[in-house]
């Protein structure tokens, strides 16, 4: 696999956030991470 490919890490979560249909909230996802780094 090639290096641009490669996760850069990965974190594992207990379960991931999801909206009524059961779809995965990506919106959520990403503002905690943007809350992890510090960005926001």
């Amino acid at each position: 696999m090639a290096g641009y490919k490669r996760p850069r890490e990965v974190d594992i979560v207990d379960s991931l956030p999801l909206s009524a249909v059961g779809k995965v909230l990506r919106r959520e996802l990403r503002k905690a991470e943007l809350e992890k780094r510090g960005m926001s």
